[in-house]
């Protein structure tokens, strides 16, 4: 391997090992009240989240999809009811929270009720961060050689990378923060429970003493 040759396939190296894939095949069963199905992936606050859901189909059935996070608000991102085909979805995250793509399979009232099993095959790929972008529309539009689209391509992971690194830190000192004040309320409630029986118990002993010197026990 040449000397020049060496920075492109370092380059072509990171770019393998820092994308992710988060595509899934999968079929979903279509009943009168169907429960939800979910697929979830992690996802920071601003990153760019590309759904594209292929759907195949099914006579009698109605496909929504509904994009939520794992809050305790369950913010709901995106709704769609009856979807057909293929569909794509973009969305931004506002928390620090794992996004969730839900289906449901609705079987229509007018379809008998004859033990069979319908369902739909879904074909699921969700992009996020870097790995969202169209950096091939970029290219066109900057006209940008194939060396520099995978340079900018490089660039955004990088970029994903160091917002990871930031994210990790904040959540480490957050995490730090946390405990010392966990140990300054465990430190705090320890000498108060010590106070509180010196004082129980000195109020015991002077309880006592009155006690026995109305009963004329001790002088």
């Amino acid at each position: 391997m040449g000397v020049r040759a060496l920075p492109l396939f370092l380059v072509a190296l990171l770019l393998c090992l820092s994308h992710s894939v988060f595509a899934i095949k999968f079929a979903i069963p279509a009943s009168r009240y169907p429960p939800a199905k979910c697929i979830w992936n992690s996802a920071h606050p601003g990153a760019l989240v590309i759904i594209t859901a292929n759907v195949g189909p099914g006579e009698g059935q109605r496909l929504d999809i509904e994009v939520v996070d794992s809050s305790e608000h369950k913010n709901v991102y995106l709704s769609k009811k009856d979807i057909n085909g293929e569909k794509r979805f973009a969305i931004t995250a506002h928390a620090e929270e794992d996004i969730g793509v839900c289906f449901r399979n609705y079987l229509d009232s007018s379809v008998p009720n004859d033990g069979k099993t319908r369902s739909r095959v879904i074909d699921l790929d969700v992009d996020i961060g870097a790995d969202a972008v169209d950096y091939n529309a970029i290219a066109n539009q900057e006209s940008l050689s194939a060396l520099e689209t995978e340079m900018r391509k490089l660039e955004g992971i990088v970029k994903e990378i160091v917002d990871e690194m930031e994210y990790l830190k904040k959540r480490e000192e957050r995490f730090l923060a946390t405990n010392m004040s966990t140990r300054r309320r465990v430190k705090n409630f320890a000498w108060f429970t010590i106070v509180s029986l010196i004082g129980l118990g000195v109020w015991q002993i002077f309880h006592l003493r009155a006690f026995f010197k109305r009963k004329y026990l001790i002088d």
